[in-house]
């Protein structure tokens, strides 16, 4: 041993880490701050201004509206595929597996395209839903909600897999095996025991569906159509289209605030579960 303490070891080998993250994230965080209170003069008028304007209030709810059915769509289905990834056979192991990596080698603009080729109403799926007779018209499933949320859920699945997997890999199996010794019927087992142990991947899974969902641009963007838009690209429209650089500042502070806010919220409601879940 050379004298130095774990702790001054651990500081001295992710100090890099912190440096990185305090100049590529803190500080053009504290630039835009200062542009909310310095744009077009100094003062709290935006943050006044975005405490009464309707638009930014309707934004606001469909955000946290489109990022909660996200997150619950998506901790659903990533929860079926780490089952599978985990517990099932080998050659269901393997397609899980390339359903999960698959996606990360497809960029975000390309599945948002893929979507609206698909989607749109001039799109494969109405076009064979006419051709069979099904609709005489085309489905509008492009420009609203759906189709944002379709497009999130499709590339968030991936992110949530992970914790899932993590924390249905930690079961011990002689819980499992004491609990079928004990009479429990499969479906028993899976409420009762294996899905009570999964908790802390499933906070964990929902909590970062959600800060992702709620600073989604560019498929709400291309699939919304401009008729569903959220926050970020709220903050978009009124730093480049607008444009009022205070007010797209203010937004984003106000983001980063909320969403700040709910991850504290939910670490506080979720630490039983983070903490005792998987025993």
């Amino acid at each position: 041993m050379n004298g130095r303490t774990p702790a001054r070891t651990a500081l001295f080998l992710t100090a890099p880490l912190l440096a990185f993250l305090l100049v590529a994230y803190l500080v053009p965080f504290l630039g835009v701050a200062r542009w909310s209170v310095t744009e077009p003069e100094l003062g709290l008028a935006q943050y006044a201004k975005l405490g009464g304007d309707p638009l930014v209030h309707s934004v606001l709810m469909r955000t946290f509206r489109i990022g909660l059915t996200v997150t619950v769509l998506s901790v659903l289905a990533a929860y079926a595929i780490a089952y599978v990834w985990v517990r099932g056979t080998t050659w269901q192991r393997r397609i899980a597996e390339i359903c999960i990596l698959i996606p990360f080698w497809i960029s975000v603009l390309t599945r948002a395209f893929g979507w609206l080729a698909l989607l749109s109403n001039r799109g494969l799926l109405n076009t064979w839903l006419q051709a069979a007779g099904v609709v005489s018209q085309p489905l509008q499933m492009t420009g609203q909600e759906f189709s944002v949320v379709v497009g999130m859920t499709h590339f968030l699945i991936p992110f949530a897999v992970f914790p899932i997997a993590s924390s249905m890999r930690g079961i011990d199996e002689r819980v499992l095996l004491a609990a079928r010794g004990m009479g429990a019927s499969r479906l028993r087992l899976f409420w009762s025991v294996f899905a009570p142990m999964t908790l802390p991947g499933i906070a964990g899974a929902g909590l970062v569906v959600l800060v992702f969902s709620l600073g989604f641009f560019v498929t709400p963007a291309i699939l919304g159509g401009g008729r569903s838009v959220m926050m970020a690209e709220l903050v978009y429209i009124r730093m480049f289209q607008s444009p009022d650089w205070g007010l797209g500042a203010a937004i984003s502070v106000m983001m980063v605030a909320l969403v700040g806010l709910l991850m504290a919220t939910l670490f506080r409601f979720a630490r039983p579960a983070l903490v005792g879940g998987g025993r």
